[in-house]
C-alpha cells in the first residue's frame, strides 16, 4: 500500500513557558486524536505522552517547545511528539530513563513512562546542549505495517504569518519512496498556495521521477507565485537516489562519512523554469536524504552533535531547526531515513 505524508497534514507547535502551555497542547493532541479515530485508550495515552513530555521541559530546561505532527504508514495514522529545549542536556541519559532516577526531587516516572507509552520513542542529549524526545503512537495498538523509510519534518512560518509557505512531501510504496520539498516565493497564504499546488502533484502521481514531477508541478504552478522545488525519487532495488531541483532548496545525502550535495538548477517552478537536470547518487539502506529551505543556515555540520546521526530522523529535524533557522523567512526540513530491507 502506497503511504503519502505531507505538510498539509495537522502540524501543531506550542512554546511551552508555563504549566498552561502544556494543558493546551495536550487539549490540541486529543482533539487530533479524536479526528484521526484514535480509541479513549489511546488518545488518554497521547494525553499522558504530551503532559510528561511538556511538564520534563518545564523542570530540566525551564521552557520549550512541543510539536505535535500527523504521521502515517500504510493507511494507519498516528501521532509524532516532539519535545525540543536548548537547556543544560543531561549527563547521564541512561539513567534518567530508569523509572525511581530523578534530578528535580520528584518520583523519576516521568521519562521512563515517555517510552513505555510510545509506540516508537527515541532521544538525543548532550550536556550543554539541550535535549530533544521524540515519541509516536500509532491509532491502532498493534500498528501498521512500517514502510521502508522513517521520516521526519517540521515547517516553521515566519514570525507573524499563520500559514508556512514552506512545505514537504514523501509518497512510500514497494519499490522506492518520492520526496518533494517546496518553498512558495515570499511568504504568507500567497506562497503556501505555491507549496499546496506543487504537493497536490505528489498526491497525483506518488510514484512519479522526480524530474516529471518538477515538470508537472511547473504547469501546476504557472497561476500561483511559484516556487523553488526540489524533487527526489529513492529507488529500493538499486541503493540510489535520483534528483531533481530548480531554486534554492539545500539537499544533502550522508551515508556514514560521506556527505553528497545535490544540486538544483537556477529558476522559479512556475514560471522562468529554464530546464530540469535529473541525476543519481548512492542511497543504501540507513542512508539519510536531508532536504531543506533557505530559511535554513547551510553551514551545519551534523559531525559537531555527537550520535545524532544514529537517531530519529525526527530528532535530526528537530535540532537543524532549533539551531540553524534564519527567522527571516519560513523555514522547513526534511529528514528521510532508508530504513534496512524487511526479512
Amino acid at each position: 500500500m502506497e503511504t503519502l505524508i505531507t505538510s498539509r497534514d495537522t502540524q501543531l507547535s506550542f512554546p511551552v513557558v508555563h504549566a498552561s502551555d502544556i494543558a493546551a497542547a495536550r487539549r490540541a493532541g486529543q482533539r487530533l486524536a479524536t479526528n484521526l479515530g484514535f480509541s479513549e485508550t489511546r488518545a488518554g495515552a497521547l494525553a499522558l505522552i504530551v503532559t510528561e513530555a511538556g511538564t520534563n521541559l518545564l523542570k530540566h530546561a525551564g521552557e520549550g517547545t512541543l510539536y505535535l505532527n500527523v504521521a502515517q504508514s500504510e493507511g494507519v495514522p498516528g501521532v509524532d511528539v516532539l519535545a525540543v529545549d536548548n537547556g543544560p542536556g543531561i549527563a547521564d541519559l541512561d539513567a534518567c530513563l530508569r523509572d525511581g532516577m530523578s534530578t528535580a526531587g520528584t518520583a523519576g516516572t516521568g521519562l521512563g513512562a515517555l517510552g513505555r507509552l510510545s509506540d516508537e520513542f527515541d532521544v538525543w542529549s548532550v550536556p550543554g546542549n539541550g535535549a530533544l524526545f521524540f515519541m509516536r503512537l500509532w491509532r491502532d495498538e498493534a500498528g501498521p505495517g512500517l514502510c521502508r523509510v522513517d521520516v521526519g519534518a517540521l515547517t516553521v512560518p515566519l514570525a507573524g504569518e499563520d500559514e508556512c509557505g514552506d512545505g514537504w512531501g514523501v509518497s512510500c510504496g514497494p519499490t522506492g519512496a518520492t520526496l518533494l520539498a517546496a518553498d512558495g516565493l515570499g511568504h504568507g497564504p500567497d506562497a503556501a498556495a505555491a507549496s499546496r499546488a506543487a504537493l497536490a502533484e505528489l498526491a497525483h502521481r506518488p510514484q512519479s521521477e522526480p524530474g516529471a514531477l518538477v515538470e508537472a508541478a511547473h504547469h501546476a504552478l504557472r497561476v500561483t507565485r511559484g516556487a523553488a522545488l526540489a524533487a527526489a525519487r529513492i529507488d529500493f532495488e538499486h541503493d540510489t537516489i535520483r534528483f531533481a531541483g530548480v531554486g534554492n532548496i539545500g539537499a544533502y545525502v550522508i551515508d556514514g562519512d560521506s556527505r553528497r550535495a545535490l544540486v538544483s538548477h537556477n529558476g522559479i517552478v512556475g514560471h522562468n523554469m529554464r530546464k530540469v537536470q535529473e541525476f543519481s547518487v548512492p542511497c543504501p539502506p540507513g542512508a539519510l536524504c536531508i532536504l531543506h529551505s533557505d530559511g535554513i543556515q547551510t553551514q551545519w555540520d551534523l559531525d559537531k552533535y555527537p550520535g545524532l546521526l544514529a537517531r530519529s530522523p525526527a530528532l535530526v529535524a528537530a535540532v537543524l531547526m532549533r539551531d540553524f533557522i534564519r527567522r527571516r523567512d519560513d523555514a522547513m526540513v526534511l529528514v528521510v531515513r532508508r530504513r534496512a530491507r524487511r526479512a
